[in-house]
């Protein structure tokens, strides 16, 4: 197996390891049929190789590969059409090929696709529309009560979503939603199963658009009118079709809000994180400084406390200070 875009390494999200599924299932399917699976070495010969590449960014692995009979490359980095045979997409990941994740914790998807049809996002066009996957039970295997979900827009399947939110709750699940959840969607009947779940660290959702601050607000309000109390993170996107403007008026809009949550001691408290869009059609995109500056701003907490944008070094190329004026 070749991590493409880990080089072999167990990826972060946070401070948690994230495995690539698709490398994961494939080692669960061929531990089945009784074969040997490691890790890629140059030293060795192989069957076949294995090469996983999930973002098109993602430099391409280094080096010839000469040791092996058969080179399968898979992935959206790779091919948007690429996917797994029926009878290992349904299988479980083999953990034990990421050996550093802990023993309770699983990921996997309960819905796949969503639809919506951002510009930045390749799910639609490579899943379709929102559609059932699998339960929440099938997930959770090997005793593990950590749940890593991995759904694009669960709130979009409506009853299903409803039902698997219960199941959860009802065996006592941790989960996160770690693609975020659509705050557009949250009503008075989804925010109550929200609410009554536990959550790993923190309830996320998408505020890439300056109108979509008044849905987090709406979502944010129904879950603490029914009992939410923790962090709620919000996916911030800077740049594709936004401009300066626009992003540093929504980021500082929620950092004018996090900081009054503080002050008058709220125990919902709400944090920004900015992603400089990428263009998924190109291999080679130059993200411009100013969106490297101003995630960098935003996504180191304590500087964020306490720093204006227009007051935080280093800022490289972008003159912001003629904005400020």
């Amino acid at each position: 197996m070749i991590d493409v875009d880990g080089n072999n390494k167990i990826k972060k999200w946070g401070a948690k390891p994230f495995p690539n599924l698709a490398l994961a299932k494939l080692s669960r399917y061929h531990k089945q049929q009784g074969n040997q699976v490691e890790w890629y070495t140059p030293f060795a010969h192989y069957d076949v190789v294995y090469m996983a590449k999930v973002f098109t960014f993602t430099p391409d692995y280094g080096y010839l590969i000469t040791n092996a009979d058969k080179v399968v490359k898979g992935g959206t980095g790779y091919d948007i059409h690429s996917k797994l045979p029926d009878e290992v997409d349904r299988l479980q990941p083999d953990y034990l090929l990421y050996p550093t994740i802990d023993n309770n914790t699983a990921y996997g998807f309960l819905t796949r696709g969503c639809p919506n049809k951002c510009f930045w996002c390749v799910v639609p066009k490579k899943e379709g529309g929102v559609k059932p996957y699998m339960d929440v039970d099938e997930i959770a295997i090997e005793g593990r009560k950590n749940l890593v979900l991995m759904d694009n827009n669960i709130l979009a399947s409506g009853d299903y979503a409803l039902e698997q939110l219960s199941k959860i709750i009802s065996r006592g699940y941790k989960i996160d939603f770690n693609q975020a959840l659509d705050a557009r969607l949250v009503n008075e009947t989804n925010a109550e199963l929200l609410a009554r779940c536990k959550w790993i660290d923190r309830i996320r959702f998408g505020c890439d658009t300056h109108k979509q601050i008044k849905d987090c607000e709406k979502a944010i309000a129904l879950l603490e009118r029914f009992g939410y109390r923790g962090e709620i993170f919000l996916y911030t996107m800077i740049g594709g079709k936004n401009d300066f403007a626009e992003c540093f008026e929504r980021i500082n809009y929620w950092r004018g809000r996090m900081i009054e949550a503080r002050l008058n001691h709220e125990r919902c408290v709400v944090y920004p994180y900015a992603q400089p869009y990428r263009d998924p059609t190109k291999t080679h995109y130059e993200i411009p400084m100013w969106q490297k500056d101003m995630a960098y701003w935003c996504n180191k907490r304590m500087v964020f406390w306490v720093t204006d944008f227009k007051d935080f070094e280093p800022r490289k190329n972008f003159k912001c200070k003629e904005y400020f004026r």
